[in-house]
């Protein structure tokens, strides 16, 4: 019992630190109005650990707050993705390809008024939530799925929590 909890601790922490990392390595990519943040291909993470919705959320909580984001951003965007990674995490068994819409929705309908309210980016609301809808889409959509392709054949055995 006490080494699951470790080792779920520490998948957490990993997953929390690449999030962080690609954060910051495609930070220009990852931020304004047109984003694409590819470490939001995570997101697919919560179909194969519970690790990854703990891991995803403090990761998007520290990349933000290390690449100088408003604290409505900290807080908003990262809830989003905490979202996000709840919804994939619960629809774990469904479909595989209707994974990526969670993390997708909840940043298309909570980014755009951050953009708008917070920075005050002069564009409506619906053409900033179908510019950032288009980057998750990128993102979670098209290297979410490709993640997940990839890890798939190694689902019982790259993230075991038991032992």
């Amino acid at each position: 019992m006490k080494h699951k909890k470790t080792r779920m601790i520490a998948y957490a922490a990993m997953i929390a630190a690449i999030y962080v990392i690609l954060t910051w390595l495609f930070a220009p990519f990852g931020f304004g109005e047109v984003q694409i943040r590819i470490s939001e291909a995570l997101t697919i993470l919560p179909a194969f650990t519970p690790a990854a919705v703990p891991g995803l959320f403090v990761g998007c909580l520290i990349g933000n707050i290390l690449s100088g984001a408003i604290l409505p951003d900290i807080v908003f965007g990262s809830l989003a993705t905490l979202i996000g990674a709840v919804l994939v995490y619960r629809m774990r068994n469904l479909n595989k390809l209707c994974l990526p819409l969670a993390p997708i929705l909840s940043n298309t309908l909570i980014v755009p008024f951050v953009l708008y309210y917070g920075y005050g980016v002069p564009l409506p609301i619906p053409l900033l939530m179908l510019s950032i809808g288009a980057g998750e889409f990128v993102s979670c959509g098209v290297l979410g799925m490709i993640l997940y392709r990839a890890l798939s054949r190694y689902r019982h055995t790259l993230f075991r929590l038991e032992k």
